[in-house]
């Protein structure tokens, strides 16, 4: 039997209207979000992997609602998917749902078997 918590993210849909506020102010400024508790699973062997995820983008008439980005993200720890793959996903879902004027997105993933991997997407390098 599932868990409310563990319903809530198996279910979670990012691209929900609702997860995304219209941005109030014109100006140039930049967001910056830290998700220390990444995980997903290998889709090789199915042993989790860790990351810290870093999001930092520059709204243009968008934000995202910070529950909203805790359980897209806490959705992965359900999923056999690359270190690459998970990240690629992350920035492509929240770069064509946000329309930032600029985004960068960091994952730190956790040693494991002597390899440490940093996977970065900035959109200003397009």
């Amino acid at each position: 039997r599932m868990k409310y918590g563990e319903k809530e993210i198996v279910e979670f849909d990012i691209n929900k209207e609702e997860n995304f506020w219209p941005n109030e102010h014109d100006k140039n400024y930049v967001i910056n979000i830290e998700l220390p508790e990444f995980m997903a699973k290998c889709p090789r062997s199915g042993y989790p992997d860790f990351a810290t995820i870093k999001l930092q983008y520059t709204p243009n008439k968008r934000v995202i609602e910070l529950k909203a980005l805790k359980i897209y993200i806490n959705s992965f720890m359900f999923r056999e998917i690359s270190h690459e793959n998970s990240i690629n996903e992350i920035f492509d879902t929240l770069y064509a749902k946000l329309e930032p004027k600029w985004m960068k997105v960091i994952a730190d993933f956790k040693p494991r078997g002597n390899v440490h991997t940093v996977i970065e997407i900035d959109s200003s390098k397009f």
